[in-house]
């Protein structure tokens, strides 16, 4: 199955999976160039290799006894295949690096028919949350005191994102925060597929000006009662995963390789009468909103 997996962060398996992203190789090749061991005898390095990337679920050994990553050794699976984790989280602000913690997650699987929510919680970030924050999500640092940690919801969110295809409306934001909680608490990293439904808003819907939730949610009329909550934005976010499904497979899109190929191309850009007057700027574009 192709989907998120998590990882120890800093394992010698980085060097190796580098080498394999150009494509498959030999255990001698990777002892060469990821151990530093030129000219290994064959027995050893298929020893060294096997236990290196043996106990990995990102790679496989094929029937000619070379390396190659999961992806690549079975090819992309069609879209009807896939099963998506839509991810919302809730933070105290926008620097996962400066501070900022996750006040709430949720996780919907989008699977066929199938739109559910598997996992939803507050999270006790450990520090105050700021006041235009909380006037903006609704959560309070009395809701969160009795929360749990990220630490002690880390193995049910893992389990919900494990084998599924990252998916967020500014996926960047969630993905960056999520990662960044895992390895302060388990030394964890995410790998695996993402897509962003901000992009692929851009390249479906050419007509809206702003892909944020709230422009995109208003195009197709759908209702969100609980706004800049969790579950609330996974959810909608959801229902807009579907949409974009069904007019990426109009658009030609079978498998999910055929999704981020179409998710990755350059927009046109539209032609814009000059102004003296800075416009102004669209409200999915500043760093860390999460729309």
């Amino acid at each position: 199955m192709i989907g998120l997996v998590a990882h120890p962060s800093r394992t010698l398996s980085d060097r190796a999976l580098d080498q394999l992203s150009s494509g498959p190789a030999t255990s001698a090749v990777l002892c060469d160039l990821v151990l530093g061991l030129a000219g290994a005898p064959a027995v050893i390095a298929e020893r060294l290799a096997a236990a290196l990337l043996g106990p990995d679920p990102r790679v496989c050994q094929l029937a000619d006894g070379r390396w190659s990553l999961v992806a690549e050794a079975f090819g992309s699976p069609l879209l009807e295949e896939c099963a998506f984790a839509v991810v919302d989280v809730e933070t105290t602000g926008s620097s996962a690096g400066g501070g900022d913690r996750i006040t709430e997650i949720a996780v919907v699987v989008v699977q066929g028919t199938r739109c559910e929510v598997v996992f939803e919680t507050l999270v006790n970030p450990g520090r105050p949350i700021p006041m235009p924050t909380s006037m903006v999500t609704g959560i309070t640092d009395a809701m969160v005191r009795a929360a749990p940690t990220f630490a002690e919801v880390a193995d049910g969110l893992l389990t919900a994102l494990a084998g599924r295809v990252f998916v967020a409306h500014n996926a960047r934001f969630d993905w960056t925060f999520l990662t960044a909680e895992l390895k302060r608490v388990r030394d964890l990293g995410l790998n695996g597929p993402r897509l962003c439904t901000v992009r692929l808003s851009r390249r479906l819907l050419p007509g809206l000006r702003s892909c944020g939730l709230d422009s995109v949610s208003n195009w197709f009329g759908f209702e969100n009662p609980a706004r800049h909550r969790a579950g609330g934005d996974a959810l909608v976010t959801a229902k807009l995963l579907a949409r974009l499904l069904g007019l990426a497979r109009e658009a030609g899109a079978r498998t999910l390789a055929d999704l981020a190929s179409l998710e990755a191309r350059r927009a046109r850009k539209a032609k814009r009468k000059r102004s003296a007057m800075p416009s102004e700027p669209r409200a999915d574009s500043y760093p860390g909103y999460d729309a």
